[in-house]
């Protein structure tokens, strides 16, 4: 299965001046999330243009238990990213988010329940061409377990108040049967799964398509008291040889000097629902 490489109704490349003015109109919509001017509402609420919180990208997909929505400060979220060579193929790409969230309070962020990594149109993704580790492997043996080649990302992720602690994805297929990825923090024992989901023609009138649904799962510390993070760098991407030849996880088919749309649509324990967005340009400086 090659994710990107046949697109769904409504799914192809937008270009031109439609996708331009829906992405102009989606870029003041998450102005006012990231400034706080839009109020905090629950999930499942009206999309962005009737004045409430961004609606959910990919809704298909697995579902998270039910989890009242608790008190607790405003996130401030912000995102860059940047989109550079892997090394293997010609168009391959490893493609970075860097996420900064900070209270409005001062304090820690509210936890989160769910994020969707989205990714520009003009990307295609190959998870078939690379070896899977199941989550089982590294509940009993830990990362170092996973088979060669299935590691497809990696980042840092900043707790708060301070320390760093190191970050894996892995290429995996689910229990079932989707394919998605496992995002792997040592430090703490976190493992979240990722699943892969083509996104709502909202979305893709905006220049996205696909998109990684990552489940916070609930867990025995009250909602309230689970502190999110202040930053999260995870860059997705890897190249091996297959059959004599490069293969890469992730492809830019568009053009090199275009500029590309990431976001990362987020929601939290206390109900908010953010979608910081950014734009870049292949090969160029990280942008905000």
């Amino acid at each position: 299965m090659r994710t990107g490489g046949t697109r769904g109704a409504g799914g192809a490349r937008g270009g031109g001046r439609a996708r331009k003015a829906a992405v102009a109109v989606t870029t003041a919509l998450t102005a006012l999330f990231l400034t706080g001017q839009a109020p905090a509402t629950a999930t499942g609420s009206s999309a962005a243009p009737h004045g409430g919180p961004p609606s959910d990208p990919a809704p298909g997909g697995p579902q998270r238990p039910y989890e009242p929505d608790v008190p607790g400060p405003r996130n401030i979220d912000s995102l860059s990213a940047t989109v550079t060579p892997d090394g293997g193929t010609k168009r391959g790409v490893r493609v970075g988010f860097d996420r900064t969230s900070r209270s409005d309070e001062g304090g820690a962020p509210a936890g989160a329940r769910r994020f969707v990594f989205l990714f520009d149109e003009s990307l295609d993704f190959r998870p078939e061409a690379f070896p899977v580790c199941a989550r089982k492997v590294i509940e009993a043996e830990g990362v170092d377990a996973c088979p060669e080649g299935s590691r497809v990302g990696r980042g840092t992720s900043h707790v708060y108040p301070e320390g760093t602690a190191e970050v894996f994805a892995f290429n995996t297929r689910h229990a079932n049967g989707l394919r998605g990825a496992l995002v792997v923090i040592p430090e703490s024992n976190a493992l979240l799964e990722l699943t892969w989901e083509r996104v709502t023609p909202e979305y893709r009138e905006s220049g996205y398509e696909w998109a990684l649904d990552e489940i916070v799962p609930v867990s025995a510390v009250p909602p309230e008291d689970r502190a999110g993070t202040l930053r999260f760098e995870l860059e997705w991407g890897a190249a091996r040889e297959v059959g004599g030849r490069e293969v890469s996880f992730a492809e830019l088919s568009g053009d090199r000097d275009e500029r590309l749309r990431f976001g990362l649509w987020s929601s939290f324990v206390t109900g908010q629902i953010a979608l910081p967005e950014t734009t870049t340009v292949p090969g160029g400086k990280r942008a905000g």
